[in-house]
């Protein structure tokens, strides 16, 4: 039986990133990959404000992927998600924050939300005014930022961090709605985010993401099963959507 129990969907940024730290560290997890919107009341109990991930580790729940992440280190320090310098731990948190409020804002509620989630969950057209918004002046200002932090080689702080992880996991569900980096206008974010996503403890979540792309939230979890997916033997999600905006 596996450790830790996840509840969050392979598509998020959020469930990406404790996935991928769960993975950097070795340490097994099942997952009951839902979606927020489809949560049941027992998911509101664990979560009460809706958002994914859950992490529960032997009866105890902990909310927030940036709470998780540092939870696993505390407990797991081995493989460390932060670099050990100060300034940079410091830096580190600062990058993963900025992923995962100002980053997820502009790429995951402001493109990926309206293409997807509204078209896909609630049946519901895109606002287009916010996502060409989001597409000619929100994510190039994101992109301009992230130009003068990253670097050209390798990753932020010499070992892979969950600040790369943040980064790259941002981007890789916003081209599930064929968002790409340009990378004549964004070359070190292009090559950065394409390094990251290549590292190997990405490479089993992506093989999952693949499979669940394009099938309704229904078919998702049995397609998962025949995938191989490490899934829970009970689910906390229902059949019916309920609006939000889980971030987690």
């Amino acid at each position: 039986m596996a450790h830790f129990k996840v509840i969050g969907n392979y598509i998020s940024p959020y469930v990406r990133k404790v996935l991928a730290c769960l993975e950097l560290k070795g340490l097994d997890y099942e997952i009951d990959p839902i979606a927020p919107f489809v949560g049941n009341a027992e998911f509101t109990r664990l979560s009460p404000l809706r958002r994914i991930p859950v992490l529960i580790d032997d009866g105890h729940v902990v909310n927030d992927s940036s709470v998780i992440c540092q939870y696993l280190e505390d407990k797991y320090p081995a493989v460390s998600l932060y670099p050990r310098n100060i300034d940079d731990r410091a830096h580190a948190r600062w990058l993963e924050e900025y992923a995962d409020t100002h980053l997820a804002d502009v790429l995951i509620w402001r493109l990926f939300y309206q293409r997807a989630i509204r078209r896909h969950i609630f049946g519901e057209t895109a606002d287009e005014a916010i996502v060409q918004r989001a597409l000619d002046t929100d994510i190039p200002a994101a992109l301009d930022y992230l130009e003068t932090q990253l670097p050209q080689e390798r990753f932020l702080f010499g070992a892979l961090s969950v600040a790369d992880i943040a980064i790259a996991s941002c981007f890789r569900t916003a081209s599930f709605v064929r968002y790409e980096i340009d990378q004549t206008h964004w070359p070190r974010s292009a090559a950065f985010v394409a390094r990251v996503l290549a590292q190997p403890v990405f490479s089993p979540l992506i093989t999952y993401e693949n499979v669940m792309l394009r099938l309704p939230l229904a078919e998702q979890r049995a397609a998962l099963l025949a995938a191989g997916a490490p899934l829970t033997e009970d689910t906390l999600g229902t059949d019916s959507p309920r609006h939000g905006f889980p971030r987690g």
